[in-house]
């Protein structure tokens, strides 16, 4: 017996007046069997792409909606995904809200895991987990099947939220690696050649005195990213100017410039190791009079919307968050714990990485 039962909506071509379209319905309007539309329905791969996408125009012109319980009966899956940020807010109430919705990093991860799941049906449930409480708050969410897993987008180095997963055998994905060695997948970039192609970039534009805008210092991106830059200097026989450490804000850019125009006014580049510094360091820069990139060059890091917001416009290294965010949610999604039917091995091979690639505007 096939569970995918009648919708309860009305509507569609071919459909009675008041009726629920059914399977049935969006059959003939596709011109394929019953159970042809129930494995496209239900996500099943083997389906021809031309018929599945019959099927899908079916289901629009009639206006069937699956079932979800009866859905999820099939495909032993909740038919959601819970996108989890963590450490954006810990010490402020309004931390979190703050970062998800104004950083264009996260805006970028959303947009991406968003376009990655409509094609299969699944919809995210965006979550925080910040504090004990809410971290026992989602164990139990994903323990008793109300997501099929978690893409969790960590910005707290020693986050236990990724231990905790892994210990409850639960099917999570990570967009960064971990600092501790927690045996679940995550996607990350090669942040160190990141840094590097800023350096040369710089360099072969005749600038010799560099000095950087780092991250938080526990942040292993900010590392990897400014020991990039330094290592692509010294291999040029340099070395950075001065390194300032910031908070990956517009603000903390600003500050960060402030004292390195003091300590080194005779500067003529600066590397942010994101876009949102590198604003706030061109603010400052202006405001100081100097001229970018005429007597100062810019390049940040993640080719966000501020990069283009940015006034000049900033060349930055370009980091595929969309990408990235789609690669967390297939291996999701493969994941047996999720309902997907790839082998699962013990322990993950390691992270998938992405190569970055440098984007030249106006600021350098």
């Amino acid at each position: 017996m096939d569970t995918e039962r009648d919708a309860g909506r009305t509507g569609g071509a071919g459909v009675g007046a008041g009726a629920a379209p059914t399977l049935e319905d969006v059959a003939r309007a596709a011109g394929v069997s019953r159970a042809t539309v129930s494995r496209v329905v239900n996500g099943v791969r083997n389906v021809d792409p031309a018929i599945r996408r019959a099927v899908q125009s079916a289901v629009d012109a009639t206006g069937y909606v699956p079932n979800r319980a009866a859905r999820s009966l099939v495909t032993r899956r909740a038919g959601a995904v819970a996108l989890v940020v963590s450490g954006a807010g810990a010490d402020d109430p309004g931390g979190f809200a703050a970062r998800v919705f104004q950083d264009p990093f996260f805006g970028r991860v959303v947009s991406g895991v968003v376009r990655a799941l409509r094609p299969r049906g699944v919809h995210p449930v965006l979550m925080c987990a910040e504090t004990d409480a809410e971290r026992t708050e989602l164990l139990a969410y994903l323990s008793q099947g109300g997501a099929d897993g978690a893409l969790l987008v960590s910005t707290h180095p020693h986050d236990p939220l990724p231990g905790l997963l892994a210990r409850a055998g639960l099917a999570a994905v990570l967009f960064a690696r971990p600092e501790a060695d927690v045996p679940l997948p995550s996607v990350d970039l090669r942040h160190r050649d990141g840094g590097g192609l800023a350096a040369r970039h710089l360099l072969a534009g005749g600038r010799r005195r560099i000095a950087v805008i780092a991250g938080p210092g526990d942040v292993p991106a900010s590392r990897e990213r400014v020991a990039g830059c330094a290592q692509a200097l010294a291999e040029a026989g340099r070395q950075p100017l001065a390194v300032a450490e910031a908070d990956f804000t517009v603000e903390g850019g600003e500050r960060a410039v402030l004292r390195l125009l003091a300590e080194h006014p005779d500067l003529d580049a600066v590397f942010a190791a994101n876009d949102l510094m590198a604003q706030g360091a061109c603010l400052v820069l202006r405001e100081h009079g100097r001229r970018i990139p005429d007597d100062v060059a810019v390049v940040g890091f993640d080719d966000s919307s501020a990069a283009t917001a940015c006034r000049p416009r900033l060349t930055t290294v370009r980091q595929p968050v969309e990408d990235m965010a789609a690669e967390m949610v297939r291996l999701l999604l493969d994941d047996p714990r999720a309902g997907g039917k790839a082998p699962r091995a013990g322990t993950p091979d390691g992270p998938v990485l992405f190569a970055p690639e440098l984007v030249v505007r106006d600021s350098a």
